[in-house]
């Protein structure tokens, strides 16, 4: 089974236009889906959809629309009582792939609230495979809850997915190594983040052939106790850096219609390579595929594997890491390369 907790889910509500958005202009739309979100609920929604027993564990109301959207699309879900309905979030896509996203704050959580969710998803990881932790957190929720989670998932055999940013994810990392996880998926902007670099350049340089410095970047994660780093670099592509080595992989040229949910289909296509036991090159291969396919679909709509093609994707295999041995972490060599083999 796999876990993802989303602790600001939503209702995705996605406009798609005909035209350029214009500011102060007014549009109609050709169209509109709701569907339910949050970044951990998306992923539940591709693992589901690829036959994989998930579970997303969020906090809703007893009748929320939220859940009755979750059960429709065949999303098991372990939710714990709050008052408030979930946010609603609005998505506007334009032709070519552009979009543009509003996002509500969500309700605040009680403590009760906040103490029920971690024991659930604690609870949960000890029959898990993986955990993914995702998202935003809501008001009510400390920045470093992650770290504590990941800190307290340590303790159960499951293996640790987080993909946040912003503020969660500077508190994750400053108590790395002990809540340094098994995997982290940032994209370019919150590896720019985490290590200081130039996100839009990393962007550039790989675009140009050249993922050298975010390969480098991903190494300093390492270096601080982290398992792997799948990073996600836009049309670019994606590199994966581990204790074996790195791997960089393109996706073919296509039409983007929607980016919403590209980096959760990614992280869903990695942790479908990693429990049929593929090699790091076919992890991160399956991670873009399923990335790409996203891409092609219009709105808050989530790829199949029908609609994957990870022959399509191209992998090179880079130079052996440089970053200092991981076994001075709580990640040990071995450990990682029970997850990475």
């Amino acid at each position: 089974m796999i876990v993802t907790l989303t602790a600001n889910p939503s209702i995705d509500r996605t406009v798609m236009l005909d035209s350029e958005l214009t500011r102060g202009g007014v549009h109609r739309a050709r169209g509109a889906v709701n569907d339910p979100g949050g970044k951990g609920v998306n992923v539940a929604r591709v693992l589901t959809a690829s036959g994989v027993q998930a579970m997303a564990v969020l906090p809703a109301a007893e009748h929320d629309p939220l859940l009755d959207a979750l059960a429709g699309k065949g999303v098991r879900y372990c939710a714990i009582a709050t008052a408030d309905l979930a946010r609603t979030n609005i998505t506007v896509s334009e032709p070519g792939g552009t979009t543009t996203k509003i996002n509500e704050p969500g309700a605040e959580l009680t403590a009760a609230t906040r103490d029920e969710l971690f024991a659930a998803v604690v609870d949960l990881g000890r029959d898990a495979t993986w955990v993914a932790l995702s998202g935003s957190l809501p008001p009510g929720i400390p920045v470093g809850w992650y770290g504590e989670l990941v800190t307290a998932l340590r303790t159960t055999s499951c293996k640790v997915a987080v993909d946040t940013s912003d503020a969660p994810l500077l508190a994750l990392a400053a108590s790395f190594p002990e809540s340094a996880p098994d995997l982290i998926k940032p994209n370019s902007e919150e590896l720019a983040q985490l290590t200081g670099v130039d996100g839009d350049e990393l962007e550039r340089a790989a675009a140009a052939g050249d993922p050298t410095a975010a390969v480098e970047a991903s190494r300093i994660l390492l270096g601080r106790g982290v398992g792997a780093v799948l990073a996600t670099l836009g049309r670019a592509g994606a590199v994966l850096v581990t204790a074996e080595g790195s791997w960089f992989a393109t996706p073919p040229a296509i039409e983007a219609i929607s980016t919403v949910g590209a980096g959760d289909s990614s992280l869903a296509g990695y942790i479908l390579a990693d429990i049929e036991r593929c090699t790091p090159a076919d992890r991160i291969r399956r991670a873009v595929a399923y990335g790409t396919a996203a891409t092609a679909l219009p709105g808050t709509t989530l790829p199949t594997p029908e609609q994957t093609h990870p022959e399509s994707v191209t992998v090179r295999a880079l130079d052996s890491p440089r970053s200092p041995n991981p076994s001075t972490s709580p990640h040990s060599v071995s450990s990682t390369s029970q997850t990475l083999s």
